[in-house]
């Protein structure tokens, strides 16, 4: 991990924030299906926090945060982050956009998965 981010691993879930205590002004929720059970969580984070770093990095105060919880048949992601300044509607519609994307999800889930099976 880059230096300045915090990895908060806690049973089956990973945090990858930019910023402790960690924080979600902006915030989306999705599921992703899972086509084996088998990701590195830490990797498909990264993956999230990289692409919604590069939409959002306009974002006055913007500090990226991914919560990835492993379920039984699907991935918990939340993501966004601690923004300094006022949360739009255009950075909240870009990360839903961003996170709804089908192409960003089978690549994210496609990297994760060749990194092995890990928690």
């Amino acid at each position: 991990m880059s230096k300045g981010w915090h990895v908060i691993r806690e049973g089956r879930t990973v945090t990858v924030a930019r910023a402790l205590p960690v924080r979600f002004d902006l915030r989306v929720e999705v599921r992703m299906p899972l086509q084996d059970g088998r990701y590195d969580s830490l990797r498909l984070a990264n993956q999230i926090r990289q692409d919604m770093w590069r939409s959002l990095q306009r974002l006055r105060g913007f500090r990226p945060a991914v919560r990835v919880e492993k379920m039984s048949d699907h991935v918990f992601v939340v993501a966004g982050g601690a923004v300094l300044g006022q949360v739009t509607r255009g950075a909240s519609d870009a990360l839903i956009e961003l996170l709804g994307d089908d192409k960003n999800r089978s690549r994210w889930l496609s990297c994760a998965s060749s990194a092995g099976a890990r928690a």
